[in-house]
């Protein structure tokens, strides 16, 4: 990779847990213009949503740990399925992925001060907490009951004001969606170090850079489907009433065409995380960096092309339900790509198996299980036969779970001493690590065995044969659950009390590690030049490149 060959300065800003340009504790509480300080926020406010989604998985699994509905109420059970989705999607893993990571490193990444926008920006976070309230008041409400989808007429049938709320809800979520990705877009054409070519841009921002232009033509899509559906329940409109000449299909295209790429825009920054994480902890260059960017803006322009194999069951024509299986199986070519370069990069590698380098190697195994399933779903007649039982939720846990929340872990462990300025305790982070991979496999993995044999998914009384399978899935609920208390202890003891983290823990190379720990308000007291590429491990005649920096 091109390096620039420019004065440098051994000089840099000495880390420190209390620097004199910090932010107070109580800043994290206000409308606060600082990438870093938002990003936070994003992580902060996505992991409780987390813990809200993740009590209402727990509260289904034990409902679902015997045939009958003897712990909750059906009703409120179709509002606990309807709400986990949502919140896991629009609450936590979208969130987290863009809004925190995105925002903490992309302008750390590329040299620059802030975001393009910094009051765009603070806008677009604070437009989640009243999304998030809407959604937990619709309970007070009996809550929305139609699914994650409300395909109508079911959320026409079950119109209340909760499902209005979950509306209003979406919208708003998708709304920030919109106003960050405008901000991402900006920032990196405009805003990059000028030592700092195309090609010597993270990965992580190219990564966003896809989810960014992916989310601004899609997002728009699933609004527009959603205040139509909002019209029909609360100003007698009929977009979507079949007695009275509106079309229920059409909701679903408009639903489906943003809610695949959703899939993407959870699972590219994580790709993003996962092309930091794996070089650094195996001390090798990142392998096929071209073949990744390139990959990535693929996913990008296929994934708007796949949106109808959710709807293979929906009187969707023969020539269709072709078009889309092809576009389908072709969108499993780049992210193999990814697949093949994070695998060639650990071979051979100098692996420090570190709490984030496990879990991404965790991620690996998860989504390569979740991407085999995909592709037999990608299929036409195996979909047809699959549709609505528990291997669809099996496949897409694998995927989003396996995936998204694994690759979240991996980038809390990787990037927390320079957010934070202290070190993750690492045997803790293990423990973590282990309960986490045996209480997922526990939960999702016998759900194939559910759904080949029929059982339908979002019931809460099933038929008895499934008994001894359901069982099983909830105790790994339960091990999944319990999985999070290492990692809440690790976290608030290691931020409050643990080791103090220097500036570059790991000896990476991306610009994020050339400043404090945690950075300081402007990021840098002068703006660093780049000397080599971000992933130049073992160049130079260095076993272990060091990073150095310059100001100006």
């Amino acid at each position: 990779m091109a390096q620039a060959q420019l004065p440098v300065s051994s000089e840099l800003p000495q880390a420190s847990g209390h620097h004199p340009t910090a932010w107070k504790w109580y800043d994290y509480f206000t409308f606060n213009v600082d990438h870093k300080l938002i990003g936070i926020q994003y992580l902060v406010f996505s992991f409780v949503f987390y813990l809200v989604g993740g009590l209402m998985a727990v509260v289904m699994r034990t409902e679902l740990y015997t045939p009958d509905a003897d712990v909750i109420d059906p009703n409120l059970y179709n509002a606990l399925l309807t709400n986990h989705g949502t919140i896991m999607i629009f609450g936590w893993i979208v969130p987290a992925a863009i809004g925190g990571f995105g925002n903490f490193l992309v302008p750390l990444m590329i040299g620059a001060r802030d975001m393009a926008f910094p009051r765009l920006n603070a806008l677009a976070f604070w437009m989640l907490p009243p999304a998030g309230l809407l959604l937990v008041g619709s309970f007070f409400f009996g809550g929305a009951q139609a699914g994650w989808t409300s395909y109508p007429p079911l959320s026409l049938i079950t119109a209340n004001t909760a499902q209005s709320m979950w509306c209003l809800s979406i919208i708003l979520a998708g709304t920030s969606s919109i106003l960050g990705s405008v901000n991402f877009v900006v920032t990196m054409v405009k805003m990059r170090v000028p030592s700092m070519a195309w090609d010597q841009m993270p990965l992580f921002c190219w990564a966003m850079m896809a989810t960014s232009v992916l989310a601004l033509l899609s997002t728009p899509v699933l609004a527009i489907g959603l205040t139509l559906l909002f019209f029909d329940i609360n100003f007698g409109t009929s977009f979507f009433k079949p007695d009275a000449g509106g079309n229920v299909i059409i909701y679903q295209h408009l639903f489906w065409f943003y809610s695949h790429p959703a899939v993407y825009l959870m699972i590219l920054p994580i790709f993003g995380i996962m092309s930091e994480v794996i070089p650094v902890h195996a001390r090798k260059p990142i392998f096929g960096y071209k073949a990744i960017v390139g990959s990535s803006m693929v996913i990008c322009l296929i994934g708007l092309f796949v949106w109808v194999h959710h709807m293979f069951t929906s009187g969707t024509p023969p020539w269709m339900r072709m078009f889309f299986t092809v576009s389908t199986l072709i969108v499993a070519v780049p992210t193999g790509v990814k697949i093949f370069s994070w695998t060639a990069t650990l071979w051979g590698g100098k692996i420090r198996y570190t709490s984030a380098m496990l879990f991404a190697i965790g991620l690996l195994i998860m989504f390569v299980v979740g991407g085999l399933s995909g592709v037999t779903l990608g299929t036409a007649p195996v979909d047809i036969h699959m549709h609505d039982t528990y291997y669809v939720v099996a496949h897409f846990h694998y995927v989003l779970f396996g995936g998204s929340v694994f690759g979240l872990y991996a980038g809390i462990y990787h990037w927390f001493p320079k957010m934070t300025g202290k070190m993750l305790n690492e045997p803790l982070g293990k423990v973590h690590f282990l309960l986490t991979l045996i209480g997922a496999n526990i939960t999702f993995l016998p759900m194939h065995v559910l759904g080949t044999q029929g059982m339908p998914r979002r019931v809460a009384m099933y038929d008895p044969q499934f008994t001894h399978i359901n069982q099983i899935c909830t105790i790994g609920a339960f091990v999944l659950a319990f999985s999070v208390i290492p990692f809440l202890v690790n976290v608030v003891w290691s931020w409050g009390w643990g080791e103090k983290a220097s500036g570059n823990p790991w000896r990476a190379l991306t610009l994020e590690w050339t400043t404090a720990s945690p950075p300081i308000i402007e990021n840098w007291h002068r703006l660093p030049v780049l000397t080599q590429g971000p992933y130049d491990y073992g160049f130079n005649g260095h076993e272990e490149a060091e990073i150095t920096s310059s100001h100006f």
